[in-house]
């Protein structure tokens, strides 16, 4: 079969358009400027023609905002941004479906690093792109603003100090900062990303994307959350006016969290809308590709495996459909979400994916793919299809109804067709990095640092290149001719030709 042939979707219906604003200073050659200018947010200039920001509650805490300028000579401090267009990243695999596909993107002969930035810590959130500039979120609970062309910081914006290990009960990430991937508002001009702080806390920040100002600053600790126990590492979700947020555990599954939804207003303004797994303890929401979003503004999530192994059931090891108010409306588990729940081998490590016809695919860490109907996702054991598909974690990407979903065993290709069969295509053994999909290419990473492009009919390799150590769940951002990558120790672009 030949994707060429699929019909392209109209996934991204409305383009989102904000005024463009220039500033001086010309790009320089270098990706570490000369001198930091250290500017407090009342002395940042606000140009006239952008539209003002619709939220500018007083921030609490005590970031800091570095602005680099472009030259030797300080310039003003702000970035200018193009006027968004198709090609711009603003979420998690590029929109609140989470397909990771940008159709028009050239196709590569050849694969070769462009630029490399060095940051303050390691990079596990996706990395965004708004009118020709890279938002980069790092573990050292730091945003960054640079241009795409040249790598060049132009703003930075430390917004706490980030936890380090031995002050939390279990992990993998140390120190522990920003995770999940943040999320681009048009509407206000903000960035939004949640940090963890020393304490711990966890905090939700708004920034100006043209001058890294810090405008919303607020907790993102829903009450009777232990956040001790608690790591946000889904991406997060802009819809409805809101910022939806997903929790769950630390890597080793200690102390007394759960899986909890929470939403903010954009302004900051408010009580958090709340959802929690209703288990005793777990049940986590932690895929990294977050909450996605249908065109009625439900959102669903994936849940891990929950405490109750022989009980009714709990909602863990599943799909949640909730609403925009974060009530639940619909969910589905496997027939055997009891032994799931016993070993650990949950549907919480692949984020949904929608797909047309109202269906869904999700599939875990058990081997088992499911196709769901979203009106209706079924209950314990009321799926469409269940297939052994492979063993999936992070995040998948769609063209049509052609799925790439990432897998221990390799990124595997399949279709499904309107009744919600499934047929199998190919597998890139050894590449099992979440995957996007620019043009008739499938970008993804390998465990060992490698960038692979593989062709999206045959999946054969058409060029690789190395980027340098990534986290786990790295997942490539394209823009034009690039691919981004966050990695260990700051950012990669990659340009083909």
């Amino acid at each position: 079969m030949v994707i060429r042939k699929i019909t392209r979707i109209a996934w991204f219906a409305s383009v989102l358009v904000f005024l463009a604003a220039g500033c001086g200073g010309a790009p320089g050659s270098s990706n570490t400027p000369a001198s930091d200018v250290i500017l407090s947010p009342t002395s940042l200039p606000t140009p006239s023609s952008f539209p003002s920001p619709t939220t500018s509650p007083t921030p609490t805490g005590t970031p800091s905002l570095t602005v680099l300028p472009r030259t030797p000579t300080p310039g003003p401090a702000t970035a200018t941004v193009d006027r968004p267009n198709s090609t711009d990243w603003i979420t998690y695999h590029r929109d609140n479906i989470r397909t990771g596909y940008v159709p028009d993107m050239p196709d590569p002969q050849r694969l070769a690093v462009a630029w490399n930035t060095a940051l303050d810590g390691a990079v596990y959130a996706e990395p965004l792109v708004v009118g020709g500039h890279v938002l980069v979120a790092t573990e050292g609970d730091t945003l960054y603003s640079l241009d795409a062309r040249t790598g060049q910081i132009e703003w930075r914006t430390n917004v706490g100090e980030p936890a380090p290990r031995s002050t939390l009960p279990c992990g993998n990430i140390d120190p522990l900062g920003i995770t999940g991937t943040p999320v681009y508002d048009p509407a206000t001009g903000l960035v939004f990303a949640v940090a963890e702080v020393r304490g711990p806390a966890h905090i939700l920040v708004g920034i100006d994307v043209r001058t890294g100002e810090v405008r919303v600053h607020r907790s993102a600790d829903p009450e009777g959350m232990v956040p001790l126990a608690h790591q946000q590492r889904a991406a997060l979700t802009l819809s409805n006016g809101l910022v939806y947020i997903g929790y769950g555990g630390l890597f080793g599954d200690c102390g007394n969290y759960h899986g909890w939804v929470v939403g903010s207003r954009t302004d900051g303004s408010g009580p958090l809308l709340t959802y929690q797994v209703p288990t005793q303890r777990e049940g986590g929401i932690w895929a990294p590709a977050g909450p996605s979003v249908d065109a009625a503004g439900r959102l669903y999530v994936s849940v891990g495996n929950g405490s109750e192994t022989s009980d009714g059931w709990d909602h863990s090891d599943s799909v949640l459909r909730l609403s925009p108010t974060l009530k639940l409306e619909d969910g589905f588990a496997p027939d055997q979400w009891r032994q799931d729940n016993a070993r650990d081998a949950d549907l919480g490590s692949l984020g949904p994916v929608l797909l047309p016809g109202g269906l869904i695919f999700i599939a875990g860490k058990a081997g088992i793919g499911y196709v769901l109907h979203s009106e209706a996702l079924g209950g314990v054991g009321g799926q469409v299809l269940a297939q052994p598909i492979c063993h999936a974690y992070g995040g998948a990407a769609v063209v049509g109804s052609t799925v790439f979903v990432p897998c221990n065993e390799g990124l595997q290709q399949f279709q499904v067709a309107p009744d919600g069969s499934l047929t199998l295509g190919w597998q890139a053994v050894g590449v099992p990095g979440s995957p996007v999909v620019g043009g008739h290419t499938v970008y993804s990473l390998d465990r060992g640092g490698t960038l692979h492009a593989l062709d999206i009919e045959t999946g054969q390799a058409r060029a690789t290149v190395t980027v340098g150590a990534t986290s786990r769940f790295a997942s490539p951002t394209l823009y034009q001719d690039r691919v981004f990558i966050g990695t260990m120790a700051g950012i990669v672009a990659v340009t083909g030709s």
